[in-house]
């Protein structure tokens, strides 16, 4: 056996010798080293020699799979040497071209649409704030007065990575983050990305960015709400810009509205856009119900507040006349160079 052995090592040194391609080598790798190669198949047959001979074949086997390993990563370097040093002996410059001018990046206009909202908001007295993007249950909903049987709950609406581990559907977890971190006045606006289990289609996407905004002190009313939310919505389109409220539900405010922008493309007239009502839905606000303020300590008797949310990808889609959300996500530079 172990004459058997030292003639399959000769064998397999002159063929891994004369090997001239990779392709050529991954064959030979095969057939020596392979599940089914000569090396594991007299490994299997140790078992049928005297118990006397089994320990010395074995330790054979061993040595000679270490050297053809060894000789097949040497004769794989030497074979990328050669094809590196070919490569190079049928390069030529020729110094009379012109030279090639680099392409200069610029910033994604999700990224130019939030840096824009944000310097806004700074404008008017707000601090940015971030959080994690991987939440518990507890900020998640819990801290966010969401009742025990919210659909929003469901594993059908939210990404569930653990039993009480969940990727956050909005940057509000983040408010309760931060009220827990500090005593009033709070003014902050919450930048960041959010996932939900909604299907892909021209104006939904699973993976989005959303900028959330918080602001509690003594004496806040609607009409502070109503005026930051207009000061912003013409600060992004300009002064000819105006908010709508509508009456709305939100688990975390009371009362809770849906606020709307006079429309981009009609200036309020009325087009197929806005279906002919002259305002686009934005997103979603309120006063902050007393049962948040309670669940960081805060005392509702003493401090009001206001919070609203939107999304990025759809001021963005405004602002630019895009009409598919799917278009910031193609990786298109066609689309992507116009911004």
């Amino acid at each position: 056996m172990e004459e058997k052995l030292r003639e399959l090592q000769t064998e397999a040194e002159a063929a891994l010798q004369a090997a001239a391609t990779e392709q050529q080598l991954d064959e030979i790798r095969a057939r020596y080293l392979g599940r089914k190669g000569a090396v594991r198949q007299i490994r299997q047959s140790i078992s049928g020699l005297p118990e006397e001979e089994r320990p010395l074949v074995g330790q054979a086997c061993n040595k000679l799979q270490k050297t053809l390993e060894k000789l097949v990563a040497a004769r794989q370097d030497a074979l990328a040497e050669g094809q590196d040093d070919a490569a190079a002996a049928g390069e030529t410059l020729d110094v009379t071209l012109p030279g090639r001018t680099p392409r200069i990046g610029r910033k994604h206009p999700l990224t130019q649409t939030l840096e824009d909202a944000v310097s806004i908001f700074l404008g008017l007295g707000f601090s940015v704030a971030e959080g994690p993007e991987v939440e518990n249950y507890h900020y998640g909903f819990e801290a966010l007065n969401y009742p025990a049987d919210h659909p929003a709950m469901d594993e059908q609406m939210t990404f569930y990575i653990g039993e009480n581990t969940l990727l956050r559907s909005q940057t509000s977890t983040v408010q309760i983050r931060v009220m827990e971190g500090q005593e009033p006045p709070v003014r902050v606006v919450v930048p960041g990305r959010c996932f939900r289990r909604d299907t892909v289609d021209a104006t939904h996407c699973h993976t989005f960015y959303q900028i959330e905004g918080l602001l509690v002190d003594e004496g806040v009313t609607m009409a502070d709400l109503r005026g930051t939310l207009e000061a912003f919505a013409q600060g992004m389109y300009g002064e000819q810009t105006h908010v709508r409220f509508r009456p709305d539900f939100f688990p975390f405010t009371e009362p809770s509205a849906e606020f709307a922008l006079s429309c981009t493309m009609c200036g309020g007239e009325g087009c197929r856009v806005c279906s002919d009502t002259g305002y686009l839905e934005i997103g979603g606000c309120g006063m902050v119900d007393p049962n948040v303020l309670r669940n960081v300590g805060y005392d509702p008797e003493k401090y009001t507040g206001f919070a609203f949310g939107f999304g990025i990808e759809r001021i963005a889609m405004l602002r630019h006349g895009i009409d598919d959300i799917r278009l910031f996500y193609s990786g298109d530079m066609r689309f992507l160079a116009q911004f």
